[in-house]
């Protein structure tokens, strides 16, 4: 759901797309092909939001603020399942793990990898290329090439989401027994473990 507040009403880019159950409010700015997830929370309610191209907010996220502070989401940004954003600004094609909770004033640098469960703390800056993990959050290594491709490569499958999501997700009534030509999915992604061992 889209809503106005105090007369702010989001801004959301034609190619993106915004789940029904996820809730958009106030002063939120959605650039192109971006994916927000059913139970995603977008409060721009006490200051603006921008969420760039191609970032992705996903199942059960909350970005927010304290009254007056302002945030972007940069280009590619990934916020993996249940992640809190609160009052922190996130770097280009950085991935937030599931879980991960990012405070006020926080700073993710570029092409950042944020564990899952991670806590970082409000104030703290994250140099760019990082790898984090725990609570509080530590870096502990830079993020290598053959990491950040992996990570580039999962955001692009979150990036064609969106008009696969317009062209074909629709509200139906559950069938009431699995169909005899039922296939799986086709399998385009792997584990960070087996693509590096290519």
């Amino acid at each position: 759901m889209i809503y106005q507040f105090k007369g702010y009403t989001p801004v959301v880019h034609e190619s993106s797309f915004v789940h029904p159950l996820a809730a958009v409010t106030g002063n939120v700015i959605i650039g192109k092909n971006c994916y927000i997830g059913p139970g995603a929370a977008i409060r721009g309610d006490w200051g603006q939001i921008i969420l760039e191209d191609g970032v992705n907010v996903q199942e059960n996220c909350t970005v927010h603020m304290f009254p007056g502070k302002s945030i972007t989401l940069k280009e590619s940004a990934h916020v993996g399942h249940g992640a809190i954003i609160h009052g922190a600004n996130l770097g280009r094609n950085c991935l937030i793990g599931m879980n991960t909770v990012i405070m006020d004033d926080a700073e993710i640098g570029d092409e950042c990898i944020i564990g899952a469960m991670a806590f970082v703390k409000a104030e703290t800056i994250i140099p760019k290329r990082s790898l984090v993990v725990g609570n509080p959050a530590k870096v502990i290594k830079e993020v290598s090439d053959e990491m950040i491709a992996w990570k580039t490569k999962g955001t692009q499958l979150y990036q064609q989401l969106p008009q696969e999501c317009h062209d074909t997700l629709k509200e139906v009534e559950p069938l009431r027994k699995v169909p005899k030509d039922n296939m799986l999915q086709q399998d385009v992604y792997q584990t960070l473990r087996d693509f590096m061992k290519k």
